[in-house]
């Protein structure tokens, strides 16, 4: 047995592999919406996956002795980003899912997150874009267009094939949501400790949608199988398991290559729910994906542009 495994250090292959599967289990998370929201309303749905979350993430800050945020004001920016960043994102997305917006739909339209950060960032931050960085916003808003192009069905007396304007509205929601935090969390985060700042994150966004759920939900769980692994593989493969893998690739500098990756999400996210849910895209709506998708590269590449990353949940 080599040294190398007796110390207990990750292979080279396990080293590579990690910004692929925190990617992969990125992208499951609109996957896992669509498998639980028949069971439980969106904010019932969320507020209990954030309370599991917690739970289990305190065990893991006592384990790791991660230090809390220093002060007061530091604790308060990380409830604000939770509200932003998993509070009214994922409420949105899991609301456009259960009015019937196709998961790689919705994947692709947050996914659009960069473009609008990029372009908020221009007043709010005073940063410049570059002309090819324009260019990538036209082309994000033409990929776009061809995608939703290929959703509408003026003859069935509906905008839209299988959703409505609402369910629009409120994945739109979640895009402003997760780029004004993204730029929050920029400006007034940078001193946060990631697991921590989770758990401060977490805690903000279950108390917000926990009151919701109260006000606006009946807060009926259908407890069965399907709704149970669930919301285990919600907790456990994303909120848990993608995050620590987080922290692992920011620890060895390999952030970056997940930034890279993160614009697989979307073409995962509509390849797991073809194979899943038989939900499809038309060529039309393929050819605007890719078209999207490139104008997202091409924002985040050229120039010195924002940093679009940020750790939201899915």
């Amino acid at each position: 047995m080599s040294a190398t495994t007796l110390t207990g250090r990750p292979s080279t292959l396990w080293l590579a592999a990690m910004p692929v599967v925190f990617v992969l289990l990125w992208s499951t998370g609109f996957i896992g919406a669509k498998f639980g929201l028949p069971y439980a309303e969106p904010l019932t749905f969320l507020f209990i996956r954030f309370v599991l979350t917690v739970l289990v993430m305190l065990p893991l800050v006592w384990l790791f002795k991660a230090a809390w945020p220093r002060s007061p004001r530091l604790w308060g920016h990380a409830a604000v980003t939770g509200l932003l960043v998993h509070g009214v994102y994922l409420s949105g997305v899991f609301y456009a899912i259960q009015l019937g917006l196709p998961a790689g739909l919705a994947s692709l339209l947050v996914g659009l997150q960069p473009l609008l950060t990029s372009a908020l960032a221009l007043p709010l931050l005073g940063e410049r874009l570059s002309r090819w960085q324009w260019l990538g916003l036209v082309m994000g808003l033409v990929g776009i267009t061809l995608v939703l192009s290929g959703k509408l069905a003026p003859g069935d007396g509906h905008l839209f094939a299988g959703f409505g304007l609402g369910a629009l509205g409120c994945v739109f929601a979640s895009l402003l949501a997760i780029s004004a935090g993204t730029l929050y969390q920029k400006r007034f985060c940078a001193e946060m400790p990631l697991l921590t700042g989770s758990v401060v994150q977490y805690v903000a966004a279950g108390a917000a949608l926990g009151i919701g759920a109260l006000w606006l939900e009946n807060r009926e769980v259908e407890w069965t199988l399907t709704f149970m692994l669930t919301l285990a593989w919600l907790v456990l493969g994303l909120s848990i398991s993608a995050i620590l893998l987080l922290m692992a690739l920011i620890r060895r500098g390999a952030a970056s290559r997940v930034a890279s990756l993160f614009y697989l999400v979307p073409p995962l996210t509509a390849l797991e729910a073809w194979l899943l849910f038989d939900e499809t895209l038309g060529p039309v709506a393929l050819l605007g994906m890719a078209i999207a998708i490139a104008g997202v590269l091409l924002v985040v590449r050229t120039g010195r542009g924002p940093d679009t990353t940020s750790t939201r949940d899915s």
